[in-house]
């Protein structure tokens, strides 16, 4: 079965995505994933379907790759991102397309942690696979992101994430600058694409560009602590990741951050900055808290967000559209 994978943030993904491929082409599917961000409206996507003979179809994010299904004369699947449900619903006009995207899709999926938020949908537990490079540098890392190598008792915290106001990664920015000038062994690394160009030189607060997915896991694998200051998310990879990983998680108190950690039992929810240090401190003054935390957080990851069960998701959702698509076929 030929399908087409739409997704919102491709480059972004690369990786991961490359593997759900590998996955279903595995079980007889031939995949083939395009940027929903290299096409513009439906004609150019109906015209690629028509091309390359696709038989049905995945978007990942309702508006972003959603929207250039509309009209589409092949069943398709919709799965839901986070920043669709939780933020373009919010706007009018968004609203509107996403609803008559969701009248047209063969089904929706999504995370759990959007279950309060959306409509019925298929459930999807996001599987997670860390990889943590055998040959990574650490000093390199450090020397990159300009972290005196010499700091006696260094903590270093790691924000994964772009610049995108719905990631809110300048949240921390001020308490933690402050906390640093009085501890200068305390640093925040953010780490993502296209940071750069948006940032204010601040004491202890570092940014770097991406870099593999085996060494971002090996830098996490280093670092005190995860933090993750998102106005709103799904589920975040970057969290279950770091739980994956034995490394502390430290999160804003959203839904779908509230989804995925139990207040310290398998991480610690923050309401604002002030509760974020205060919290940081007794992680790092109590290591009895931390491994509990690290060892409930990994017990959490391998029962509900193991590879091998998303894998099974996602198989049963194409196996819906080869039933949908034989169903059309017979209707012709």
């Amino acid at each position: 079965m030929q399908i087409l994978l739409l997704a919102a943030h491709t480059l972004l993904n690369k990786n991961r995505k490359d593997i759900e491929i590998s996955e279903r082409e595995a079980v007889g599917h031939i995949c083939s994933l395009k940027d929903a961000f290299g096409y513009e409206n439906p004609s150019e996507i109906a015209n690629l379907i028509s091309a390359e003979k696709f038989e049905a179809a995945l978007a990942i994010h309702l508006y972003k790759g959603g929207r250039l299904l509309q009209g589409s004369r092949i069943p398709f699947g919709i799965i839901f991102g986070g920043t669709d449900i939780n933020e373009d619903v919010k706007h009018e006009e968004k609203h509107r397309v996403m609803g008559a995207v969701l009248e047209e899709a063969s089904y929706s999926s999504a995370t759990l942690g959007l279950s309060k938020t959306c409509c019925p949908f298929l459930p999807l537990n996001l599987g997670i696979m860390t990889t943590p490079s055998a040959t990574f540098n650490w000093k390199r890392f450090l020397q990159n992101a300009g972290i005196p190598q010499d700091t006696e008792n260094l903590r270093l915290f790691l924000l994964i994430c772009g610049l995108r106001r719905v990631k809110d990664p300048l949240y921390l920015v001020d308490v933690f600058s402050e906390w640093h000038r009085r501890e200068p062994h305390i640093h925040l690394v953010i780490i993502g694409p296209a940071v750069s160009c948006f940032f204010r030189l601040t004491p202890g607060v570092h940014l770097l560009q991406e870099i593999p997915q085996d060494d971002l896991h090996a830098a996490v694998k280093r670092c005190f602590a995860v933090v993750n200051s998102s106005i709103s998310e799904g589920m975040s990879a970057a969290i279950l990741e770091a739980m994956d990983l034995d490394v502390p998680v430290l999160a804003r108190n959203i839904p779908g951050n509230a989804a995925i950690i139990q207040h310290k039992d398998t991480g610690l929810l923050f309401t604002d900055p002030q509760e974020f240090v205060q919290l940081s401190k007794s992680l790092m003054n109590d290591p009895t808290l931390e491994r509990e935390i690290v060892t409930k957080a990994k017990a959490y990851v391998k029962k509900h967000h193991s590879w091998d069960g998303e894998r099974e998701a996602y198989q049963n959702l194409v196996l819906r559209l080869q039933l949908l698509f034989l169903k059309h076929a017979k209707c012709l």
